[in-house]
């Protein structure tokens, strides 16, 4: 991106603190989805840098500036939760756009202590699904291979990224799909078979996501007149916002535009299927 988005992003970073925590919040309340589910992963610092995208040294300083709450102790170890990885990307997302320590901590701060999250969420829970849809499951290598049940199934989901291996560990990248795999194979289907048809689904999913995507920044773009005025404070708010929401009606449409294709395929297959099947048994019948 350039021109008018990068002269909204300096006016961000120069704007005042009401300006900021404006943009922020309504960012952070389109993100907001309902949560059933209260469990966290569990990971220690290097995994917790890993995912958040940052440096142990890091986490170290943001917990000595009270910016990170403290982990659970088990014995000497110190395990992280989802809700350390949330607030790392939001502290990373805002040094990223020229705010120093003291101005995420202030704004951070004001923005929880003045929102009513309910039962006592707190602003990572609010906001951890915005970041994944799927949480990786971390497990013994050993139980990930009993999952899979498949050894050259197991490899080839390692290749593609879908399992990853550590040491004696391995993460399920895509818990959700693994589970997909497990109960279509109960029915009869090869596992081999099944990643064939993700390795061809995935790069056309991949198309329409980038379609998506575009037509998002297009429609932020189309709001913003290079030859005019900036836009004011609240438009540069509803501009992020408009994006951020975007990603949560794209995925619906999509879903019920695929659900509805895969539904009529499936109608015609099996017409056309006990077609056949009247046909042969009338010409068996007249033999």
């Amino acid at each position: 991106m350039s021109g008018p988005i990068q002269t909204i992003l300096r006016r961000l970073r120069r704007g005042s603190r009401d300006v900021i925590e404006n943009a922020v919040s309504q960012l952070f309340d389109a993100a907001v989805q309902p949560h059933d589910n209260a469990e966290s992963g569990e990971y220690r610092i290097e995994e917790l840098a890993r995912l958040a995208g940052t440096t142990t040294r890091n986490i170290r300083v943001y917990r000595d500036r009270g910016l990170l709450h403290p982990p659970l102790r088990v014995g000497r170890v110190a395990l992280f939760n989802d809700t350390h990885v949330t607030r790392l990307r939001l502290i990373t997302s805002m040094l990223d756009r020229g705010y120093n320590l003291a101005h995420v901590d202030e704004m951070l701060s004001a923005w929880e202590q003045g929102k009513d999250l309910g039962d006592m969420l707190g602003l990572e829970s609010a906001i951890a699904g915005s970041w994944a849809v799927e949480k990786p499951q971390r497990m013994l290598t050993a139980q990930a291979r009993r999952l899979i049940d498949d050894p050259a199934g197991f490899e080839r989901l390692v290749g593609l990224g879908i399992i990853r291996l550590e040491d004696d560990h391995a993460t399920i990248v895509r818990p959700t799909l693994v589970e997909a795999f497990t109960e279509i194979r109960r029915h009869g289907v090869a596992l081999d078979k099944l990643i064939d048809v993700h390795e061809q689904v995935a790069p056309l999913l991949d198309q329409i996501g980038a379609i998506l995507v575009q037509a998002g920044l297009d429609e932020v773009l189309d709001k913003i007149n290079p030859g005019a005025a900036m836009p004011d404070d609240v438009e540069v708010a509803e501009l992020i916002t408009t994006l951020v929401r975007f990603r949560t009606h794209a995925v619906s449409a999509v879903g019920a535009t695929l659900a509805f294709s895969i539904e009529a395929q499936v109608e015609s297959v099996v017409a056309e299927l006990l077609g056949d099947l009247i046909s042969k048994s009338a010409e068996a019948a007249g033999e």
